[in-house]
């Protein structure tokens, strides 16, 4: 076969049937205020773990979403559990709980 100087890349796209919605029904039971978060960045903005890792909250909200377990294991492990997140939330969501049930649920799940 003739080469033309290039490859084909492998697709970056997300299999959401290959996730585990699980977790995600479990964590929006037991913290139902995650539903309310608009994605403004304020947790992000004054989280204590994310100036010195590279910890994102709002990465975390995603994934609990997309239901992807392994990147959601890695992120939450650098939460100090400090709550100041929880305190400037314009929109009251309770991100200490929020991280507290993932790891129950991330338990439970086997991971």
């Amino acid at each position: 076969m003739k080469s033309f100087g290039y490859t084909i890349s492998e697709d970056r796209q997300i299999d959401f049937d290959a996730n585990d919605r699980k977790v995600t029904g479990f964590i929006n039971a037991i913290e139902p205020s995650i539903r309310l978060c608009m994605g403004c960045g304020s947790c992000t903005a004054t989280c204590s773990a994310g100036h010195f890792t590279d910890l994102n909250i709002r990465k975390i909200h995603t994934f609990v979403q997309r239901g992807e377990l392994q990147h959601l294991k890695k992120e939450i492990m650098k939460c100090m559990l400090c709550g100041k997140c929880q305190l400037v939330c314009p929109r009251g969501v309770n991100l200490r709980n929020l991280i507290l049930s993932i790891h129950t649920a991330l338990e439970k799940s086997g991971l």
